[in-house]
């Protein structure tokens, strides 16, 4: 795929998970205590040999226009950043015994349930972690504050997996 196709590829993903999240998902609760951040499938459904700095610009970018959507100052810019420099270092950790095939992408179908779990609560719940108590600028409330991370983390999750088994391929591209 030539370098302008892979950028108006992600530029439609970042357009479609802004907008799903800032139109419908945003006003969704469970339980008045967890929320879904359904934009960070953008930044954790990235092809694996994204470079290093373009995830961090991507997660920024990503993290800013919730910013200004949600008038959070900057709180999901923070997280985003950290989650998109921590996925590297996830995705080494999980690395399989004989390594990541070039045509491996973030899929539920091609690396497998536990695979795919394993990464989805480590990243999402670091995430959400760094998001809730940045939001709450202290440690002062900490069993709320992590019961709101742990039904986020499990509305967040279960969102994300159902948009990999809907719209990610179950067999390998062939590029």
């Amino acid at each position: 795929m030539s370098v302008l196709g892979t950028f108006l590829g992600h530029l439609l993903r970042f357009v479609l998970y802004a907008g799903l999240q800032v139109l419908i998902v945003g006003q969704l609760s469970l339980f008045g205590l967890g929320w879904c951040f359904l934009y960070l499938g953008f930044v954790l459904f990235l092809p694996l040999r994204t470079p290093i700095a373009v995830q961090l610009l991507l997660g920024f970018g990503m993290g800013l226009a919730m910013d200004i959507s949600y008038d959070t100052g900057g709180l999901h810019a923070a997280a985003a950043v950290l989650l998109a420099y921590l996925r590297p270092w996830v995705l080494r950790l999980l690395t399989p015994r004989d390594g990541y095939d070039t045509q491996d992408s973030v899929n539920v179908h091609q690396m497998g349930w536990q695979w795919f779990t394993v990464y989805l609560l480590m990243l999402v719940g670091l995430h959400h972690l760094v998001y809730f108590f940045l939001e709450l600028g202290s440690f002062q409330h900490p069993l709320i504050t992590l019961g709101r991370v742990g039904m986020s983390i499990l509305f967040t999750s279960t969102a994300l997996l159902i948009v990999q088994l809907l719209f990610f391929p179950v067999r390998r591209s062939r590029n």
